[in-house]
């Protein structure tokens, strides 16, 4: 039986309208005739989404008993038995009731799958096991309901279902998406706008990442080998050299020219023989890299050509930069060097040598070619030379023939023995003491053409022969040993380098640190697994997967027990790392290992960056409740004490007050709660901001009519404000009353600051759609450095009175316009002082009229409103 198909639609949060796109799907194969059933489907009582269940057919749910408690969930069997060809399963991740079949519901899907039924699922992406800790970081909110990342990435299909967070707020602000007494506290927290962008972005970034698998999938399932430049990727191979800056900011700028190209520096580490680059260099390089928006890789490999090659292929590369050769010009015709050998090996890979100011000093490149100790192509050429050169010898000592006594031949033959233990190691140079010494026996040693030895000497000098030539080549392979085991320990030093910098740079050191490892290493997948609960588990819970949690993982499919990997290495008794791949050598075990602790020094270290960002809001809500409490008490406080009195005084029979006392007493009153009712206004309005849940009915109105109301409010310190609005200026869309709070609160600020012989004024000016209103004073000012700070809540620069109120005056009043779709800036006074700018959206006049015409009939029209009925007719007859 076929195994059935998997659709997940994803979304960025809860609301975007997943379960409503997988019903309108639904629906559309119903309607072309599938047949298909809802297994589980959870409406939370939105009205719209229930309506797209109509005329689909439900499995009904199954009952479960927990804890005295009813609970409904898939019934598995059910859906099994009907074995429709389509069924709907609603979120994903969802934990089913203990006493169900499975414990996850991903789980039972997997069941409905192996059965061969297409299934179509819903999942948000903080549900994903990999980014569970990313979501906790940013929403402060852990995710106790997770599905592992390779049960959607192996999903046939992923859909996102998409909405921007300013759709996704007014959403739930009509309600749409939760009950009306959970909508304020769902915006202030988990549904803030920067959350949901954040949220967004993972969302959008993670499936970014499943398209790029799709793609290399499909290039490796069709034996495609060309690169597909879907996307350009520029590679830089950088060596540690001098040059390396030079050619960072060529590909810099190469992959400038494409919106979107990604840039990716790349080091192979070499470990034959060659030295280690400078890793000062390195370092300044890397930071370059980084600078600049790209990524850092190294990878080790003994062909560089090759290693560059199949890294740019891996990474689907369209363009590969390299730095022209630094050797001079015999090494040049000698060697072609790497930059010609990749030219000529790159396909379709653009490669770019670029020159720079070391071209041609004669010092060998950090990244090409050199010796390689004892190579096969070296040892070939020992057999080669021992083979060839001692015959060869052998012909010119019989040609000299009685020219040269024995001990010359010896000694010759020992030359030559030397020279192939130079070139090839020790077998080619046994090979040539074991035939020389033959050689010799037979033609130079009497008797001749015989191996019978005459006398002692020659049987002395042909074992020196043999012993001198087995001990020069047993210290050039001795030699040929260290300088390997040199050139590792340099490769192994600049990748711990690496490693180290891994941990140290960037937002995400763990997921770049196993990504450097599974690099290094070219292995498919790389695991850190941390065991659930405090106590160890038994010997057999390494192949439990329930024993463990995948805290990070990179590459393929992860492991979700150490016995699924091929390597394993156990840092501690609650982390182990696990790799998938390629089984490394036993002299990089060392390497691994201190990837391995690293990471554990990542992982903990991402931990305590969790508990900090969790711990800077709570201390932020207490740094503002103290700030709200020290300014509110008095401010609440000395209002209510002057209302208070004043009736108390009222009250009072034991004194008679004339009436002019009487109302100076009530006026008293009066303006006492006036401001305690402000300020409570302005505290409501603050947190209504704050939680996104200001409500704004924006209409067209005049300023000229806005303005004097406002000032009404102020009372007689409002009438001393001068105003100067133009008759011709057009209307503005605002909402009444929030305007009026930002003209109070902007006009009072500036009365307060304002010398008493040089009042505030008022003006307006018309530029493009924007009409711009001025509130200029010629107070202190503030300095341009501290005038972000007057608009932070609980913020009175130079002030320490009680009297001047809490400082949220223009906190409230930037919030309210920005809210009316305007803006609320300060700038210097000519000549001292500060100018409150407010620029609201213009409304343009109708069609044929010019701004001051439209406010003229706008104005009749109004007075029309107000002019008392005229007179009844006498004859009887009502006017039209």
């Amino acid at each position: 039986m076929a195994r059935g198909q998997l659709r997940i639609y994803l979304g960025a949060a809860p609301g975007v309208g997943k379960t409503y796109a997988v019903l309108e799907e639904a629906q559309r194969r119903h309607g072309r005739g599938t047949d298909i059933v809802i297994g589980f489907v959870e409406t939370h009582g939105r009205q719209h989404t229930a309506d797209m269940l109509d005329g689909l057919e439900t499995v009904p749910r199954r009952t479960i008993d927990y804890r005295g408690t009813t609970f409904t969930e898939m019934d598995v069997d059910a859906v099994l038995a009907r074995a429709p060809q389509v069924a709907v399963v609603d979120e994903l991740a969802h934990t089913n009731v203990p006493g169900s079949r499975n414990a996850k519901r991903w789980q039972d899907v997997q069941e409905l799958l192996d059965a061969g039924i297409t299934v179509l699922s819903t999942v948000n992406i903080q549900h994903l096991e990999s980014l569970n800790d990313v979501v906790e970081q940013i929403t402060g909110i852990v995710q106790r309901e997770t599905v592992p990342d390779q049960v959607v990435r192996q999903a046939d299909q992923v859909e996102l279902v998409d909405m921007t967070p300013e759709a996704l707020r007014r959403r739930m602000a009509h309600g749409n998406v939760y009950h009306s007494d959970k909508i304020d506290a769902a915006l202030g927290n988990y549904f803030r706008i920067g959350n949901l962008t954040a949220l967004r972005e993972l969302a959008l970034l993670w499936l970014a990442d499943k398209v790029d698998e799709q793609l290399d999938r499909y290039r490796a399932d069709h034996g495609i080998a060309k690169q597909w430049e879907t996307r350009e990727r520029v590679v830089v191979a950088v060596t540690g050299g001098p040059e390396g800056e030079t050619l960072i900011r060529r590909a810099a700028r190469i992959a400038g020219r494409s919106k979107g190209a990604e840039l990716l520096a790349l080091h192979v580490a070499r470990s034959d023989g060659l030295a280690g680059a400078d890793p000062a260099l390195l370092a300044k390089q890397r930071m370059l890299v980084e600078s600049l928006g790209g990524t850092y890789h190294q990878v080790a490999g003994a062909d560089v050509p090759q290693a560059l090659l199949d890294f740019a292929r891996g990474a689907n590369a369209t363009q590969l930069v390299l730095g022209a050769s630094r050797r001079g010009r015999l090494a040049q015709i000698l060697s072609p060097g790497v930059g010609v050998t990749t030219t000529a090996l790159s396909g379709a890979i653009d490669v770019h040598l670029v020159p720079h100011e070391r071209i041609g000093r004669g010092q060998r490149p950090l990244l090409g070619g050199g010796a390689s100790a004892l190579s096969p192509a070296r040892r070939l050429s020992g057999f080669a030379l021992a083979v060839l050169g001692l015959p060869l010898l052998t012909v010119v000592l019989q040609t000299l023939g009685a020219e040269l006594s024995l001990a010359s031949d010896i000694l010759l033959f020992l030359a030559m023995v030397v020279v192939v233990a130079l070139v090839g190691g020790l077998w080619p140079a046994l090979l040539a003491a074991v035939a020389g010494s033959v050689l010799l026996n037979y033609f130079f040693t009497p008797p001749l053409r015989n191996f019978t030895i005459a006398e002692r000497e020659n049987v002395l000098a042909l074992a020196v022969f043999i012993l001198v030539g087995v001990a020069v080549s047993a210290v050039v392979d001795l030699a040929a040993r260290r300088t390997r085991e040199a050139a590792r320990a340099s490769a192994d030093a600049s990748t711990l380098a690496t490693v180290a910098g891994s941990v140290l740079r960037g937002t995400s050191p763990l997921q770049a640190l196993l990504e450097n490892l599974r690099e290094t290493f070219q292995l498919d997948s790389v695991t850190v697994l941390e065991r659930r609960g405090d106590d160890p588990p038994g010997p057999d819970c390494q192949g439990d997967p329930g024993a463990w949690l995948v805290a990070a993982t990179v590459g393929g499919q992860p492991c979700f027990s150490p016995s699924q990997g091929d390597t394993v290495v156990a840092v501690d008794d609650q982390v182990t790392l696990v790799l998938r791949g390629p089984a490394p050598a036993a002299a990089d075990r060392r390497v691994i290992e201190a990837f391995a602790a690293q990471a554990a020094l990542a992982l903990r270290q991402q931990r305590l960056t969790v508990e900090a960002a969790r711990a800077k809001p709570l201390a932020e809500a207490d740094r503002m409740r103290t700030a709200l409490l020290a300014a509110v008490s008095h401010d609440l406080r000395t209002p209510l004490a002057s209302a208070a009195a004043a009736v108390e005084g009222l009250r009072s029979e034991d004194v008679a007050f004339s009436d002019e006392d009487r109302r100076e007493l009530l006026a008293t009153a009066a303006e006492s709660l006036d401001r305690l009712s402000r300020l409570v206004a302005n505290l409501l309005d603050m947190s209504r901001l704050q939680a996104g849940a200001l409500g704004v009915a924006a209409v067209d109105m005049w300023l000229d009519e806005a303005v004097p109301t406002a000032l009404d409010e102020l009372g007689a310190p409002g009438r001393e404000v001068r105003v100067r609005i133009p008759d011709d200026l057009s209307a503005v869309r605002a909402d009444p009353g929030l305007l009026q709070r930002v003209l109070v609160n902007v006009v009072s600020n500036a009365l307060r600051f304002s010398p008493p012989d040089r009042p505030p004024l008022v003006t307006a000016s018309e530029h493009g759609d924007v009409v711009e209103l001025r509130v200029v004073d010629h107070g202190p000012g503030i300095p341009e450095e501290q005038r972000d700070q007057v608009f932070l809540p609980f913020q009175r620069l130079g002030d320490r009175d009680n009297d001047t109120g809490v400082g949220l005056g223009l906190a409230l009043s930037r919030g309210l316009v920005e809210a009316m779709g305007g803006t609320l800036l300060p700038e210097t006074t000519p000549g001292g002082g500060l100018t409150m700018v407010l620029n609201l959206p213009a409304v343009p006049p109708p069609a044929g009229l010019t701004a001051a015409e439209a406010a003229a009939a706008d104005r009749a029209f109004t007075e029309g409103l107000h002019r008392p009925d005229p007179a009844p007719q006498t004859d009887g007859e009502v006017p039209e």
